[in-house]
């Protein structure tokens, strides 16, 4: 069914060996091209009249080999008449073809499609018919020599993987799509510069896979398709081109499934043209609606360079702007989002281009289930009804021929080595080649049979260890020989065999890095090898330790080395023979296998199995004594070993070993030999007949008619079909009979399972079958009919072998006979396979020991089977098919897919231009309970960033089309980087491995999770709301109570109430306690910087008031610009005895203005403060040069400095007439970015004083440490309010200290004796990264922390309780309780809700459940259960603080159990928001809001936090149950996903924990998408790998999908003062393109 090209190929290789070592013979000297595509500008501009010149004379000689008709040739007379536009177009889609860049259709259909308007259509001719006539029309006609007729090397094709009928299935899928415009991944450049590891080099030459050549067959096969599919997804796509001058379309259009030759069929060439017609005239109408369609919505300008195309004023306007194609009317570059912003900027469009591309959902339609509350229930896909089921009946067990009786057959291999070795000593074993495919030496009987006996006598007679012999019979001995030393590798294998030691024949370690060698050391560990077997050239190959030995490789045991080679063994005395017995169930040898997960499995070969397996073979190919056979196989396992080495000497058979570094050099070599040596028997696998395609020209005198065998190892892959048959084309001239052609199917487990049979013995003819792809992934064998698309077509593998029984089983489950139309796994039941997975004895028994049974029950055989691991049926004739084997197998969403398949799809997808051929990888990896495809290629390092895209996104929907399943991944790695196979191919597991890791490194990705993931849970749908009535009746009955707790009451508690003021407070502290100290600052290097006592203070604060009286009037704001210390609190204390209001505002960071200075402005107009008070170094700042640049200097009220005031006492101090009086600004950037300016009364001042005096026992005999920003929230209070209220002694530590010593606050606290000290969470991250590993040397410096009580962190968020652990931990050695951290929590509208103070019980940490969270239910869970996240009580209630949990939307108070928003009332709360704008409303609604039902008559201010309360088992001070308050989370942060309520900061754990890379994560929503930035903390050449593992871990934990993934550098993600992430900020910088990513991935 493979219907390829006619024409003569002259191609190389796509992949490396062919551009390096084959292509020597066929490169052709290339003219420097200039490419005209249509969306690039010119690259050498030729006047246009030469190129019309060109032009017609091309056309001239065209005519004249008759190649087109008159019918399409527009005659001179239209030719002229023709737009110049059109004209132009031709001259250059001509010269695309006479440089190669485009094929003979391609150039056909192009210009078509370009002349269809100015030729007369023909009406009524079937399209369906013509596609018919042509695949039935064979044509012969091939051109005689024209120039156009060589291809480019590059358009070299991999036949293996190959059939026209799937590429041009491939390329009719694609010219389904409209092209849908995704958007392009964004890179920063010097990720782009990341070259290949050998970039200078050719890449690597062992790339070709093992079963995937990269060599490019020639010559003509049967049939021909003229009109086939090519490069461009459909004709529509041209003109959508043209008009909206597409630059994603990138060069892929030039590529074509047909490189070079031309093809022509005179028989349609009517049907051909009127094909074009029809096409031509749906394109004009396609192209009508599309002009109209694209004025409606052009997509948006992406970069906002727009060059124009320089070539001529006619040609349509083309942008060569990367990644994004654009319209004709540029002036729509405004876009609007989903919510109808509009924006403009890149980011925001590609975005868009993103969100449109969804709004195509692929999802099947979901069931109707109901979704419990808590169980968020994956949706599990029903089976579709109308998909294929098998309907055959049942099969019964296929038997091979009798084994015959043979009357000199030896009793066992090393009997049939002695018979040989003395009776023929001469006759010629086996010869090894060198890498230029010389002779090097033959190995004849007699030599093998006494450098065997060598061998043997010295393993067991001379190595010894202690006196004792190294090694017993049935002992396992590792055989470590180079692929091209054949000779030795069958000495030592004799001579293991001979001396009853058990070879174990593995790879080469090259490197200590091999991949999969850490495997190969576990088998040899579990096998207890010891000893390794080697050459000499070998063993000097090896990496060596400083000792000169062999190192020891990750993962191996300690193995001896023993090098095999003449000198070292020694020759038996005369009365010494080797024990020759009869061959038994005892281990003869150990076969290594990769399993698809990449673990390694030793299966034990008995001598028994062994001598049957060649009787078979020898039975099943009619080998016949000293017959010649040439080996192009590994010969360390499989076919190689079973023909080259065992069956061989069981027939006294010569082989010629060809090595792979030799078909490297020279494909064609093991056909020199079978022509020299005569050889009647090949083994090869299909890649060694496709790379042979390519040399086969320059030699004419090879002949094969010697073969009477073929034998195709590889045959059960499908795609070896395109091979043998493209071989058979070839060579059949060369004397090559197509019935020698043998495929065959063998696995490592059941050793070979099917041959074809050589003509002469009588076997029916080969069968093929064209099978409907999407019954095997039903495994159902249905012979396509209709689906001309999805088609696999395969060859038989012969019969099954003689004397075995075979069956075909279910892959899951019961091993149940399969139905005579199903797929499943072939099972074998014979005396010839593997016995067992040396020391697994449970996969032994799944595997060696099943037992099929049929439908009834009953089994089929009282024989155990073994399983093959090839997906296959028996067809007619007893004919075995292979149709893949379980490692490729990829269930997804219940239906079957082959990974070789998504292969053979991929290549179909012309990407010579882009990614090497025979480097491809395709996996499936587990996400969200489901399969998930994953496809991996190496790129060429000339291939650009579009291009690639482009491939990649085509692929996507090939593989959509042929296969109806989506690709979750798509990565493209530099060349040369993939792990590769010992004999060339790619490492599959390895790579898989890698992709999880997150160590491949693409330079490409592309994510489809949208399209793929179909399991998500339903999205939730809101209830109608419940009326509150019935929501009280609803909590009473649950016996859940109402959510509420309060702190100790205030009123009973006795305290200085005489004071309402602060101010009055100081006055009287020095008055009373003049010298009592009150501050202590201490600097960088732990020594105190400054202090106060109470009358210092007030002599101070009454400096500043003298010097305010006579310029301010009272109720004046004024800005306090001071850096962390007693001025700031000294000014404070002045502006309230002056009657000011001081509003204190971090000063500007001198290295950094531009970014702070604009904040400081901010406040201070916004604070509308009249005056600035300042130091004299920041008053310069203020004014300065720079300053000018970053924000108006001109602007700034009055600033006054305060160093040197002259000391004046004030008139008299300012009495505010009522407590109500506004006190202070306290003004906060919150975490959403918006900067809140909150009023604080004089009562609610005292009232927070005395709460928190309360809370924490504070008198004046006490001292506290602080080590807080001091200008808002509690920080400030802290600083410069509560040791005035209370008396006691605060150690003032600024944090900006810490970064020059980070030990600088916990010395402080042990230095002084602190029991209570408040900390923030950066000041916590900076000592548990900068002091983690110090602990030792603080111990010494006599740092101890057991004076501490309770160490607070004050933080406006959800406890981090991650960090708090990690700082108890880490410091429990300098004697810190692991009781004392806990937090607090505050806001905007209340500063202190709680603390955890001094009294009381421990916080209690609860686990609940996260899915139940999502839904704003509150589900208690155990530790350690899957979704638990754990939440740490925010310190306790302070008192007079009342708290209550309300519904978000109907304000009702909740349950216990529900999540909703804090409320708090308490005397200390903020009278309201300061803003310029003075919107009431809001106001009204944070500060003064009322229950809608229940208590309707408290006040109550709206937190804005998500929590819960819970009573717990333990009691408070009062006797009462301790109520705890978890905070949650910000309210307005939260992301509402799929009807659910998220956590940026649960999506963000998830994420920081998916790569060790990744520093620090934020997530936003943008529209309705999902943004994830990840600091990259390693190198950019990582950036890729997180895009895959981010969106996995997502998908996996929060069952949503990543919308864009991007990667920055650390310290991008920006952070506020209290460390707490400002998502807001950072999504407007995405948005307005500030953040300089390293790489942006848009998921599809």
């Amino acid at each position: 069914m493979s219907s390829p090209h006619t024409a003569e190929v002259k191609a190389a290789a796509d992949s490396q060996e062919g551009e390096e070592e084959v292509g020597k013979q066929t490169r052709r000297h290339r003219r420097d091209r200039c490419l005209f595509l249509p969306h690039t500008t010119w690259k050498h501009t030729q006047p246009v009249d030469l190129i019309r010149a060109r032009y017609w004379t091309a056309m001239a000689e065209r005519t004249s080999t008759g190649l087109l008709t008159m019918m399409l040739e527009p005659t001179p007379a239209v030719a002229m008449t023709l737009p110049a536009e059109v004209r132009e177009k031709l001259a250059e889609l001509e010269l695309e073809l006479s440089e190669g860049d485009i094929t003979q259709k391609g150039y056909e259909k192009k210009r078509g499609k370009l002349l269809a308007p100015y030729i007369p259509q023909i009406q009524g001719v079937d399209p369906s018919l013509q596609i018919d006539n042509r695949i039935q029309a064979s044509s012969q006609a091939v051109l005689p020599g024209s120039k156009h007729n060589k291809s480019r090397a590059a358009n070299t094709r991999d036949e293996r993987f190959r059939s026209d009928l799937h590429t041009e299935a491939v390329q009719a899928a694609l010219a389904k799509y409209k092209e849908r415009k995704m958007p392009m991944p964004s890179k920063r450049r010097s990720v782009l510069v990341q070259s290949s590891v050998e970039a200078c080099t050719p890449p690597d030459t062992s790339s070709a896979s093992e079963d995937e050549g990269s060599l490019r067959r020639q010559g003509r096969l049967a049939t021909s398709t003229p009109y086939q599919g090519h490069g461009h997804p459909a004709v529509e796509h041209w003109f959508n081109r043209v008009i909206q001058g597409s630059s994603t379309s990138s060069s892929a259009s030039s590529t074509s499934s047909h490189p070079g030759g031309r093809s022509v069929t005179t028989t349609n060439t009517t049907a051909h043209a009127a094909l074009n017609a029809n096409a031509a005239a749906t394109a004009l109408a396609d192209l009508m609606a599309h002009t109209q369609l694209d004025n409606h919505s052009a997509p948006p300008d992406v970069t906002g360079l727009s060059e124009r195309s320089s070539l001529h004023a006619e040609r349509p306007q083309v942008a060569s702007v990367r990644s994004v194609s654009r319209g004709y009317n540029h002036h729509t570059s405004v876009m609007e989002t989903a919510d109808g912003v509009p924006v403009n900027s890149r980011v925001s469009s590609k975005i868009q281009q993103l969100l449109n591309t969804l709004k195509r959902p692929k999802r099947p339609p979901l069931r109707e289930f109901f979704v419990d509350d808590f169980e968020e229930l994956l949706d599990v896909q029903e089976p579709d009804p109308n998909q294929p089921k098998p309907e055959g009946q049942q099969m019964s067990p296929l038997e091979g021929d009798h084994l015959g009786m043979v009357n000199k057959w030896p009793p066992s291999l090393p009997a049939a080595l002695q018979r040989w070795g003395t009776t023929q000593p001469k006759s010629p074993c086996l010869t090894a080649l060198d890498n230029v495919g010389k002779p090097v030496y033959t190995l004849t009987y007699g030599k093998l049979w006494t450098r065997s006996q060598k061998l043997a006598y010295t393993l067991l007679n001379k190595l010894s260890t202690r006196n004792e012999p190294l090694l017993m019979p049935g002992d396992r001995v590792a055989l470590v020989f180079p692929n091209n030393d054949p000779v030795m590798f069958m000495v030592a294998f004799y001579g293991c065999l001979l001396a009853e030691l058990v070879p174990v024949p593995i790879e080469v370690p090259l490197t200590r890095k091999d991949a999969g060698s850490q495997q190969i050391g576990f088998l040899l560990g579990s096998c207890g090898v010891t000893l390794a077997l080697t050459t000499d050239a070998c063993q000097k190959g090896l990496p060596k330790a400083q000792t000169g030995e062999v190192a020891t490789f990750k993962g191996w045991p300690r193995l001896l080395w023993f090098v095999t080679d003449g000198k070292h063994v020694v020759k038996p005395p005369k009365d010494w023979h080797p024990q020759l017995r009869e061959a038994s169930n005892d281990i003869a040898y150990i076969e290594y296998k990769t399993s698809k997960e990449g673990s390694t499995m030793g299966i034990t070969v008995s001598h028994s199995a062994m001598l049957a397996h060649c009787h078979a073979l020898t039975q099943a190919c009619g080998y016949t004594e000293a017959e010649t056979i040439t080996n192009v196989l590994d010969f360390k396992r499989e076919a190689g070993l079973w023909h080259g080495v065992l069956t061989s000497v069981m027939n006294r058979m010569h082989v010629i070993s060809i090595p792979y570094s030799l078909m490297k050099v020279n494909p064609l070599s093991w056909i020199q030999k079978v022509h020299t040596y005569k050889a009647r028997v090949a083994v090869v696998k299909s890649r060694d007949m496709h790379w042979s395609l390519l040399a086969q020209r320059d030699q004419r005198d090879i002949s094969l008619s010697s073969l009477r065998m073929l034998i195709v190892a590889d045959g059960a892959n499908p795609w070896s079909i395109s091979s043998c048959d493209a071989f058979l084309n070839v060579f059949q001239a060369r004397g090559l009979r197509p019935e020698v052609i043998c495929p065959c199917a063998s696995s490592s487990e059941a050793m070979t399972v099917a041959i074809r049979r050589p003509p002469e013995m009588g076997v029916p003819p080969p069968g093929k079958a064209v099978l409907s792809m999407g019954g095997l992934s039903h495994s159902v064998i249905r012979v396509d009919t209709e689906e001309k698309l999805s088609v696999l077509t395969v060859q038989d593998v012969g019969q099954v072998m003689p004397g075995a029984l075979v069956c075909v089983v279910r892959v899951e489950g019961t091993p149940y006979v399969c139905q005579t139309d199903e797929v499943g796994e072939i099972c074998v039941s014979s005396g010839s396979t593997g016995v067992a997975y040396y020391g697994l004895p449970g996969m032994t028994k799944n595997v060696f020991e099943t037992i099929p049974i049929i439908s009834s029950g009953v089994p089929i055989s009282d024989r155990p089977f073994t399983r093959t691991s090839l997906l296959g049926f028996v067809g007619p004739d007893s004919l075995v098919f292979v149709v893949g084997k379980m490692d490729g197998l990829m269930v997804v969403s219940g239906r079957r897919h082959n990974a070789d398949d998504v292969v053979a799809t991929a290549l179909a997808v012309e990407p010579m231009k882009f990614v090497y051929r025979g480097r491809i990888a395709v996996f499936s990896v587990s996400v969200l309970h489901d399969e998930r495809i994953v496809v991996v290629a190496e790129q060429r390092p000339d291939a650009s960033e579009e291009d690639s895209f482009q491939w990649m996104s085509r692929v996507l929907q090939a593989i959509d089309s042929i296969h109806q399943v989506g690709v979750y991944c798509l990565a493209l790695v530099p060349a040369n980087t993939l792990p590769k196979a010992p004999l060339g191919g790619i490492h599959i597991s390895e790579t898989k491995q890698r992709f999880l890791e997150g160590a491949l490194h693409p330079c490409n990705v592309l994510m489809c999770p949208h399209t793929c993931v179909t399991n998500l849970p339903k999205p939730r749908q809101k209830q109608p709301e419940v009326g509150p009535a019935s929501m009280i009746v609803g909590n009473l009955v649950a016996g859940k109570r109402i959510a509420q707790a309060c702190g100790r009451d205030v009123a009973q508690l006795e305290d200085n109430d005489q004071f309402l003021y602060i101010q009055d407070v100081l006055q009287w502290r020095a008055q009373a306690t003049p010298d009592h100290p009150l501050f202590l600052v201490l600097n960088a290097k732990g020594t105190v910087a400054s202090t106060a006592s109470c009358l210092q203070l007030h002599k101070r604060a009454e400096r500043v008031a003298a010097a305010l009286m006579g310029r301010l009037n009272t109720g004046d704001h004024v800005a306090l610009v001071y850096p962390p210390g007693i001025d700031l609190i000294a000014t404070f204390y002045g502006c309230l005895y002056a009657g000011c209001v001081p509003v204190t505002v971090r000063p500007p960071h001198p290295q950094n203005l531009a970014t702070t200075l604009p904040t400081v402005k901010m406040i201070v107009e916004v604070s509308k403060s009249v005056c600035i008070l300042t130091t004299q170094a920041i008053m310069k700042l203020l004014k300065s040069k720079e300053a000018a640049a970053a924000v108006d200097i001109k602007s700034w009220p009055m600033v006054l400095d305060t160093d040197d005031l002259p000391r004046k006492k004030s008139p008299q101090m300012y009495k505010p007439p009522t407590p109500e009086m506004l006190a202070y600004l306290d003004f906060s950037v919150s975490t959403t970015g918006i900067l809140a300016g909150v009023k604080m009364s004089h009562a609610a001042t005292s009232a927070l004083c005395r709460s928190i005096k309360l809370q924490c026992e504070l008198y004046p005999s006490r001292q506290i440490a602080i080590c807080l920003d001091p200008y808002c929230g509690l920080g400030f209070a802290l600083w410069c309010l509560c040791s005035v209220y209370s008396g006691h002694q605060s150690i003032l530590v600024p944090p900006l200290e810490l970064e020059s010593n980070a030990s600088l606050w916990l010395a402080a606290v042990s230095q002084y004796k602190v029991r209570v000290t408040f900390c923030s969470y950066s000041v916590m991250e900076m000592c548990t990264k900068g002091l983690g590993s110090q602990t030792e040397a603080l111990r010494l410096r006599n740092v101890n922390l057991s004076c501490v009580r309770t160490c607070m962190v004050v933080a406006e968020e959800r406890p981090r309780i991650a960090l708090t652990q990690s700082f108890s931990k880490i410091f429990k050695d300098l004697g810190l309780s692991p009781r004392a951290v806990s937090t607090t929590f505050g806001c905007r509208v209340n500063v202190a809700i709680c603390l955890q103070g001094t009294a009381g019980p421990d916080p209690t940490t609860v686990y609940v459940d996260m899915r139940a969270l999502r839904h704003d239910r509150v589900r208690l869970v155990e530790r350690g259960s899957p979704h638990s996240l754990p939440l740490m009580e925010s310190g306790k209630i302070l008192p007079g603080v009342k708290v209550i949990i309300a519904n978000t939307e109907t304000k009702g108070p909740l349950g216990d159990s529900h999540l909703g928003e804090v409320w708090v009332s308490s005397p200390h709360n903020a009278t309201g928001y300061y803003t310029v704008y003075g919107e009431e409303a809001l106001h009204a609604d944070h500060f003064n809001t009322k229950l809608s039902f229940g208590d309707t008559q408290t006040v109550w201010a709206r937190t804005g936090y998500l929590g819960f309360l819970r009573r717990t088992e333990l009691t408070d001070a009062s006797g009462e149950r301790h109520d705890a308050l978890y905070v949650v989370g910000s309210l307005d942060e939260t992301l509402e996903l799929r009807g659910m309520r998220y956590h940026p900061i649960d999506i963000e754990t998830s994420v920081i924990r998916s790569h060790k890379s990744i520093a620090e994560c934020a997530v936003f929503t943008w529209t309705n998408l999902l943004v994830v930035v990840v600091e990259l903390e390693g190198s950019e050449q990582e950036a890729l790998d997180l895009v895959a593992l981010v969106t996995n871990v997502v998908l996996e934990e929060h069952y949503l999908i990543v919308g864009v993934v991007v990667v920055v550098d650390p310290g991008v993600i920006p952070i506020n003062s209290r460390g707490e992430k400002q998502r807001m900020h950072l999504r407007d910088g995405f948005l307005a393109d500030q953040l300089d990513p390293i790489y942006v991935a848009y998921n599809m």
